[in-house]
Parts: structure tokens; C-alpha cells; sequence
């Protein structure tokens, strides 16, 4: 029976208490509020996370165009790795036998990796899915494989993910209710094996994924199962896959409250600026997307007055920065002209400064919206971050 949720249970909007276990040696602090908008800090062994946290995408064992030191430098307190592409190449267990993920690309710091659902769907070839998993053929050489929930576990295990997420499936939208439905309580058994599988380990932890597309009982159903299977984290998972940034947001406008409040939560896969202000707004705690480095290789730049293309004629004969107030090398050291030529010549130090620019625009956003939810002035800072960018000069795409 499908459970509709009109508002969420008293337990879980009630004002939280400070400090939160979650696995041994891993918890969460929430340490200030503003409406919906949080602000903590998630403490692990390997460093805190500072929340609301934005997770550049290393997919392949690197942040591309960017060397780590870079990456922290930036003020990225955790980076995400993906188990799909880590386990085709180079292998979960070649990646073991080096010393781990973290040795592997010199990042001591947290890492999170994703389950690898999201990419089955989203590039194998003759997927076939069952109660069992998925088995699939390889986008780089067509080999077959399977994945599984306890596969899942086994792969991120053998890279000694910080914070590990559960094995779930995640259809396109739109779809239809029915599909939407199977493939939910699918993903819910999939969540149960997935903690039976990740067991006892202290210094991990263990996220469960909500499911049910844009159907608000299906969430419901989907956030109450994973509350009684108990993880240590929660995502929300199926958005940002087609459905537009108003259909993301009214489902944002309940599904964070359907989780624990004193457990970190996790929106997938999100995404543009507006639509990170969007979500925190609304109660999430951390969100990742390749956009920032993408973008910067293909010439995209996110600013505080909004995106600039450097690869339009206009800025070939222009000496400002990108932008006059930020402290990134691509602003303090190079003109506009400077990045449109290289980009142009398709140098490899375009991508380099292009992709150090984004990534220290988003951290830079992040820490503004932490001091903002500190002050209790979150309101004011979305009214001046939408005010802005409308104000400036945003280059046609």
C-alpha cells in the first residue's frame, strides 16, 4: 500500500539537536538553520565536510584538467568517484591492490562513490535487469558484466569509499507511474541488501537513496522504507534526469523533509547554480555534478553575474578578468582576450584555468550560502544572487 505523505512526520521537523552519530568515528553536526536552509558539518576520519557541500565529479580516478592540491585549493572538502567507470577501468581490484582510491589519486581527503545504477542506465549497452541486478555491456570494449547489490558494496569497498551509496535502479523521466512504482520498491529490496552487504564498518558510511520520480506518495513510500532499513545518510535520487528544474523543485519542496533531520542529505547529480541556491533553499545538505569542469572544458564559465562563453568574438580584445572580484589564478593572472585565444588554439592551459575558475565559483557560492544560513540572512543572499545575475552580462549559449 502506497503511503501518502501530506507533510512529513512530527519526529523528523522537530528542531534538531547538535551532534549526530552516524558510524563510528563518522557524525553529523548540524550547526545552525535558516527556514529550510542548513548549515553543518559532516566529521570523518579523513576531514570534515563542511555543509551545504558541493562534490566536484572525479570520475576516473581525476578531477579532469585539475591536479588535487588544485582541487582542495579551491575549497572542495570531498570529491566523488564513480564506481561504474572505476570498475570497466582500471578495475576496483587493481585499484585495491595500490592502496586504495585515495592513495591512488593522492586525494587523503573524503570521497564519496556513487553505486554505478545511474550509469547502467545511462551508457551500457544491452542492459538486462532483474530481481537479481543488472548485467550489461561495456561502453569501452562491449565486455559483459553484471552488477548487483553486493557487488556494488564489494567495488567501493575494494576502493575504500568514505561515504558508499546504495545499489539502485534510476528510469529517464518522464515514465509512467507504473514504471516509476516497480522500479522504486525494486530499488527499496535493492537498499536492504545493500546494507546487508556493506555490514560493520567503522569510518564508512552507508547512504540509502529515495526513489519515485515525481510522484509525491511513491516518495513517501520510498523515504519511509529506507528510514526503517537506518542509514547513515540520505539521497534523493531520480531528478535531474529530463525532467526540468520546476518539476526538480516541487518535488524538492517535500522530499528533504521526509528524511531524518539529523542525517545528512543528498541530492544527485545537481547541477547549475540555481538550481544548488534552489536546493539548499529547500534543505539539502550536499550535491555534485560534472557541469563546473565539463563546462569549463568547452569554454563555459560561471561567474557572479552570470555565464560568460569564452569562445564568442566579444571577448578577443578584452583585457578585464572574468570577474573583478574573484581570486581564482584565471582571474587574478589572465584577461578575458588571454582565455578566448587559448581556447580558441585549443590549448590544454585553457582547460586548466577555464575548470579552476568554475570549481572555485562553486565553492566560493557554497561557503557564501554557509555564512548566510550562520547569520540567519539566507533570504537576503537568494534575493541578491538571483538579482545579480539578472543584472549582469550573460553571454548567449
Amino acid at each position: 500500500m502506497c503511503h501518502v505523505v501530506d507533510e512529513p512526520p512530527l519526529a523528523f521537523v522537530s528542531k534538531p539537536a547538535k551532534s549526530f552519530r552516524m558510524t563510528q568515528s563518522i557524525s553529523f553536526d548540524l550547526q545552525s538553520t535558516d527556514g529550510k536552509a542548513r548549515h553543518g558539518v559532516i566529521s570523518t576520519p579523513r576531514g570534515g565536510i563542511r555543509t551545504p557541500a558541493f562534490m566536484p565529479v572525479g570520475t576516473a580516478a581525476t578531477v579532469k584538467a585539475m591536479m588535487p592540491e588544485n582541487v582542495r585549493a579551491t575549497g572542495a572538502d570531498i570529491l566523488l568517484g564513480n564506481t561504474y567507470h572505476l570498475m570497466l577501468r582500471p578495475t576496483a581490484e587493481r585499484i585495491d591492490r595500490l592502496g586504495g582510491l585515495h592513495k591512488f589519486m593522492n586525494w587523503e581527503r573524503p570521497i564519496l562513490t556513487d553505486s554505478g545504477g545511474f550509469q547502467v542506465m545511462s551508457l551500457s549497452s544491452l542492459r538486462k535487469l532483474t530481481e537479481e541486478g543488472v548485467t550489461f555491456k561495456s561502453h569501452l570494449d562491449g565486455s559483459r558484466h553484471e552488477l548487483t547489490p553486493e557487488r556494488s558494496m564489494e567495488i567501493q569497498r575494494l576502493l575504500g569509499s568514505d561515504i558508499v551509496m546504495c545499489f539502485d535502479e534510476c528510469p529517464a523521466l518522464p515514465a509512467d507511474r507504473a514504471r516509476i512504482e516497480e522500479s522504486m520498491r525494486m530499488s527499496m529490496r535493492w537498499a536492504a541488501r545493500s546494507r546487508d552487504a556493506f555490514g560493520d564498518r567503522p569510518g564508512h558510511a552507508l547512504f540509502g537513496i529515495q526513489q519515485g520520480g515525481l510522484e509525491q506518495d511513491l516518495r513517501g513510500e520510498s523515504a519511509e522504507a529506507l528510514r526503517a532499513i537506518e542509514f547513515d545518510g540520505y539521497a534523493i535520487g531520480g531528478l535531474a534526469v529530463g525532467e526540468g528544474q520546476e518539476a526538480m523543485f516541487s518535488v524538492l519542496d517535500y522530499a528533504p523533509d521526509m528524511m531524518p533531520t539529523h542525517k545528512p542529505r543528498y541530492l544527485m547529480g545537481v547541477g547549475k547554480p540555481d538550481d544548488i541556491v534552489g536546493a539548499v533553499k529547500r534543505g539539502v545538505d550536499m550535491m555534485d555534478c560534472v557541469l563546473p569542469s565539463r563546462s569549463g572544458r568547452t569554454g563555459q564559465v560561471f561567474t557572479r553575474n552570470g555565464v560568460v562563453n569564452i569562445k564568442n568574438a566579444r571577448h578577443k580584445d578584452d583585457p578585464r578578468p572574468l570577474d573583478h572580484d574573484c581570486t581564482c589564478p584565471a582571474c587574478s593572472n589572465y584577461s578575458r582576450a588571454y582565455l578566448h585565444h587559448t581556447f580558441r588554439s585549443q590549448e590544454i592551459i585553457s582547460s586548466m584555468l577555464l575548470t579552476w575558475h568554475n570549481l572555485h565559483y562553486f565553492q566560493e557560492l557554497m561557503e557564501t550560502m554557509r555564512q548566510a544560513i550562520a547569520a540567519g540572512r539566507f533570504a537576503e543572499f537568494e534575493a541578491e544572487f538571483h538579482a545579480t545575475r539578472a543584472n549582469g552580462d550573460i553571454d548567449p549559449l
